[in-house]
C-alpha cells in the first residue's frame, strides 16, 4: 500500500477546494451582529473538510464540477458544522479543535440556535439554487443521523448492543452523512441513476469503514497520536465491534463480569483490563477484517466510473481511512 495523505488525496480539487472555501464563507453572512460574530470564530475552527472533498470529488469522477456541486458542498458542510455545534452542547464540550467551544464561550442558548442558523442556511441555498434533489437526500440523512444517535443513547443505558445494532447505529450516525455527500457530488453533474446509486453506496461503505477503525483506535492507538485518551468509548460506556466480538467469543461468565465491571464504572485499571479482554478475544483483528470488507465493498462501487485522477483518490481516501493512525 502506497504511502497517503489527505493533501495528495485532494490534489485534483486543490483549486476547486479554494473556492469552496470562498462559497463557504459567503454563505455563513448575517446581517446580525451576534451571528457574524459567532460564524466568523467558526471559521476560525479549521477542520479537514472531508465531506465538501467528498462532493467535489465524486461530481469530477462523475462528469465534472459546476456551480451546483459548489452548492451542495456548501449544504453538506453546514449540516456538518451544525451537528457539531449541537453536539458541543448535548456533550458539555469546552473544546472543538484545540480552540474553546461555541457553548463555552456563548452559552448554550446561543450554540443551540447558531447550530439552527447553519441549518437553515445550508436549506435556503439549496432552496434558491433549486436543488431540492438535495433536499430530499440530506433531510432523510438528518432523520438517520438522529435516529442513530439515539438508539446509541438507548442502547448504552442497557449495555445490551448486538452487532446487527452496531452497524445500524454507525451507518445511520457517521455514514450517513458520507454517503449523502457522494451522492450529492454525483447529482450536481449527472442524472444517471447507476452513478448516483454507485456514489451513495461508496460513501456509505466508506463511512462504516472509517468508524469501525475510530473504534479499534480507541483499543489499539497510541494516546499522543489519536488524540485521545485508550479506552474513552470504554468509559462513556460506548459498546463497538471489537468489544461485541470479544463478549461473543468469550465464556458466558467472562462476559457478564466484563459487562458489570462496565456497568459499575472504572477505577484501578479496569479500562486496560477491558482492552486487554478484547485483544485476547481477537476483538481488534475481527473488527479489522470487517472494516477491510467494507473497503472493498467502497472500491467495488466505483468500478462504473472511468479513470481519472478524481476515480484515484477516491479509491485512495479508502486506503486512507483504513491504514490511518489518528
Amino acid at each position: 500500500m502506497k504511502n497517503l495523505n489527505l493533501t495528495d488525496i485532494i490534489s485534483p480539487i486543490k483549486e476547486d477546494l479554494s473556492k469552496f472555501n470562498d462559497h463557504f464563507k459567503e454563505s455563513l453572512k448575517s446581517k446580525v451582529p451576534l451571528v457574524d460574530l459567532v460564524t466568523k470564530y467558526i471559521l476560525k475552527q479549521k477542520g479537514k473538510k472531508i465531506r465538501p472533498t467528498l462532493v467535489l470529488l465524486s461530481a469530477k469522477a462523475a462528469g465534472g464540477i459546476n456551480e451546483s456541486t459548489f452548492r451542495g458542498a456548501t449544504l453538506v458542510e453546514l449540516l456538518h458544522t451544525a451537528t457539531l455545534v449541537h453536539d458541543d452542547v448535548v456533550d458539555e464540550a469546552e473544546k472543538r479543535r484545540g480552540l474553546p467551544s461555541i457553548n463555552a464561550i456563548w452559552k448554550n442558548k446561543v450554540a443551540v440556535l447558531i447550530g439552527d442558523y447553519l441549518l437553515s442556511r445550508g436549506l435556503m441555498i439549496s432552496v434558491d439554487g433549486n436543488d431540492f434533489e438535495f433536499l430530499r437526500v440530506t433531510t432523510n440523512t438528518v432523520k438517520r443521523m438522529s435516529e442513530g444517535e439515539l438508539l446509541q443513547i438507548g442502547k448504552t443505558k442497557k449495555l445490551d448492543i448486538d452487532e446487527e445494532t452496531y452497524f445500524r447505529i454507525i451507518s445511520d450516525k457517521t455514514a450517513s452523512l458520507l454517503s449523502t455527500c457522494c451522492e450529492i457530488g454525483a447529482l450536481s453533474v449527472s442524472e444517471d441513476e447507476q452513478k448516483r446509486i454507485a456514489m451513495r453506496n461508496y460513501g456509505e461503505y466508506l463511512g462504516i469503514a472509517f468508524q469501525i477503525k475510530d473504534d479499534i483506535l480507541d483499543y489499539s492507538g497510541r494516546t499522543s497520536i489519536v488524540g485521545k485518551p485508550l479506552g474513552a468509548d470504554i468509559k462513556e460506556k460506548k459498546i463497538t465491534l471489537p468489544l461485541i466480538h470479544a463478549l461473543k467469543e468469550a465464556e458466558e461468565s467472562e462476559s457478564k463480569r466484563i459487562i458489570k465491571l462496565i456497568k459499575k464504572g472504572f477505577k484501578n485499571g479496569g479500562v486496560k483490563e477491558i482492552i486487554n479482554f478484547v485483544k485476547e478475544h481477537n476483538g481488534i483483528e475481527y473488527s479489522y477484517q470487517s472494516a477491510q470488507n467494507y473497503s472493498q465493498k467502497a472500491k467495488d462501487e466505483l468500478q462504473i466510473f472511468p479513470d481519472s485522477e478524481s476515480k484515484t483518490a477516491l479509491l485512495d481516501l479508502v486506503d486512507y481511512v483504513i491504514s490511518r493512525n489518528k
